[in-house]
């Protein structure tokens, strides 16, 4: 893979974010046995709700971060990377980001969910020093939610 490039993201990528979101998330359907939010969004629709950046190489999106600042917090509301794209860092780098970002914004503290049943999610995110604080179902969806407190 080439050099790979962040930017902020735009209007104009939502098909591709869309695409890169069914290809990421799209291998846990047969694990869970339906759809999850990410697989339904509206990423048009979820740029006008949070800030999103994207990584690209080869003049292909490879990847792609979504935040949302709270009144006490920055949640993590998404982050996928491209399964041609795994492997390389690139998770990691866009989990970086984000932390970075809240940082900057004065934020102490960052937030995500995932899906209980994304155990490697759990395992990335822990390595990466994120700690579970709760576990509860919403709208029959069992979640972890984790969070980082950011020095």
């Amino acid at each position: 893979m080439n050099e790979v490039t962040e930017r902020p993201a735009n209007e104009g990528d939502a098909p591709c974010m869309t695409a890169l979101m069914k290809a990421a998330y799209g291998v846990y359907v047969p694990r869970l046995g339906k759809s999850i939010p990410p697989l339904d969004a509206d990423y048009a629709e979820e740029l006008h709700h949070c800030d999103a950046w994207v990584l690209e190489a080869e003049a292909r999106l490879c990847g792609a971060l979504f935040l949302s600042p709270q009144p006490d917090h920055m949640l993590l509301v998404n982050v996928a990377v491209d399964p041609a794209s795994q492997g390389r860092g690139l998770g990691r780098r866009l989990i970086e980001k984000a932390e970075d970002e809240a940082r900057k914004r004065g934020y102490t503290e960052i937030r995500l969910f995932t899906h209980a049943e994304m155990s490697e999610n759990i395992a990335l995110y822990t390595r990466l020093g994120w700690l579970e604080y709760e576990r509860r179902e919403e709208a029959g969806v069992p979640r972890v939610f984790m969070r980082k407190f950011l020095t």
